[in-house]
């Protein structure tokens, strides 16, 4: 039962959204709502599923369905993700070649965008909640681990994975070899 269950909850986050960032806080609904994982398993699934190679939404659904179910658990959850993907590309391409030079169309993507953009910055707050505040007050390591990312990627156009592991050394040196909490 918990193999369908993860299959439709997948499902339902494939059509529900439109792929990367956009898919966090379905997948956080879906998973926090049926108990398979908690708050901080979530924010860990995002982070390692940003730095393992692949679509963020199969990694965590990879993730999510290995917590839930195992091996049978993250096939099913894969499936699930994948259906629609496969299904909509498919009907997408052949609508597109159609309808690409049509107003309604671009006024369509118009209309779509800041309502991406509104989910990114929602996964944005929910998320920095959870990474830059620690006990109800702000944890100045973490905020300058991501400000140093933020310059690092913006301004000197260091590429992700660099940043990552610049972080996770970041890391493993405050929290680790000085013994910040």
């Amino acid at each position: 039962m918990v193999l369908l269950k993860l299959y439709w909850s997948f499902l339902l986050i494939g059509f529900g959204s439109f792929g990367g960032l956009s898919m966090i806080p379905q997948i956080s609904n879906e998973v926090l709502g049926h108990g398979w994982m908690t708050v901080d398993q979530v924010t860990d699934i995002v982070a390692i599923a940003e730095m393992t190679p692949g679509p963020l939404g199969l990694n965590c659904a990879t993730f999510a369905g290995m917590q839930a179910a195992g091996i049978p658990g993250a096939i099913a959850a894969n499936l699930g993700t994948l259906t629609p993907s496969l299904t909509l590309c498919a009907l997408a391409a052949v609508c597109f070649q159609r309808f690409k030079d049509s107003s309604v169309m671009q006024r369509i993507l118009v209309g779509v965008r800041p309502a991406c953009f509104g989910m990114v910055l929602g996964v944005l707050i929910s998320l920095s909640m959870s990474n830059y505040f620690l006990a109800g007050s702000v944890h100045i390591p973490s905020v300058i681990i991501g400000i140093v990312d933020a310059v690092l990627l913006l301004k000197f156009k260091v590429s992700i994975p660099k940043l990552l592991i610049l972080s996770a050394l970041s890391g493993l040196l405050i929290f680790g070899v000085l013994g910040f909490a």
